[in-house]
């Protein structure tokens, strides 16, 4: 039978645990909302997509904390953002979130079960695949009901000219922002004391692995380049 302080002390530690989990997963939102706001800025692809960096905020939350936050976080920014600076309503509101999603719960699903800088690229190579993939299916089935003039079939000739190029480097940009600032992130979080020290990631923050960062600068900028094209600045 279990001494009543030491349940009284577990239950304490739980709290004090899920306290910090919620700080860190409002702040979490908080940031992604406001990333997705500036990214509003970027010139429009096609005069009607927008590239949009909060799921970098979003999938790091998922690398943290799991991909059921990374589920949460998303659904509340998309909610958020359509009652307050989105003119898309509720048809823009599930694209978001089913992008989010399947990009962020993909790869923070494949990183919680592979907790390595591996992991990290796989699952979110993975999350660009699957980002793509969902997205012609969604994009082909909904964008005729809110785009004026759009019929079945211009959609389905825009699919692999305009949105499978579109989600792929919308996806490649995210990933590699992750991959440079997952780690500084996590940092910050555990100086905080807002997530608890995990033996892998203590084992990976000994170690300054320049080949991983010179690769990340490389893919990040070989997606802003793409991006630039494809905004029509280049």
């Amino acid at each position: 039978m279990s001494d009543p302080n030491t349940n009284a002390i577990k239950a304490s530690v739980r709290s004090k645990t899920d306290v910090k989990t919620v700080t860190s997963l409002a702040m979490l939102t908080a940031i992604a909302y406001v990333v997705m706001v500036l990214s509003k800025a970027l010139p429009q692809v096609s005069g009607f997509l927008q590239l949009d960096l909060k799921d970098t905020v979003i999938c790091i939350g998922g690398f943290v904390f799991g991909p059921v936050s990374a589920a949460v976080i998303s659904i509340v920014v998309a909610t958020v953002e359509m009652f307050t600076v989105s003119d898309t309503g509720i048809i823009g509101w599930i694209m978001n979130v089913l992008a989010t999603c399947a990009f962020c719960c993909t790869a923070s699903f494949v990183y919680k079960k592979v907790h390595t800088k591996k992991g990290a690229i796989i699952g979110l190579t993975l999350g660009v695949a699957v980002l793509t993939a969902v997205m012609l299916l969604w994009n082909y089935l909904i964008t005729p009901l809110y785009m004026p003039g759009a019929t079945r079939e211009m959609v389905a000739a825009m699919l692999p000219t305009v949105f499978l190029p579109f989600n792929l480097v919308k996806g490649g940009l995210n990933m590699a922002v992750i991959l440079l600032l997952y780690k500084p992130v996590v940092i910050a979080l555990r100086k905080a004391k807002l997530v608890p020290q995990s033996q892998a990631d203590l084992q990976q923050s000994r170690k300054v692995n320049s080949g991983f960062i010179l690769f990340s600068l490389a893919l990040l900028a070989t997606f802003v380049v793409l991006a630039l094209v494809l905004m029509g600045i280049l």
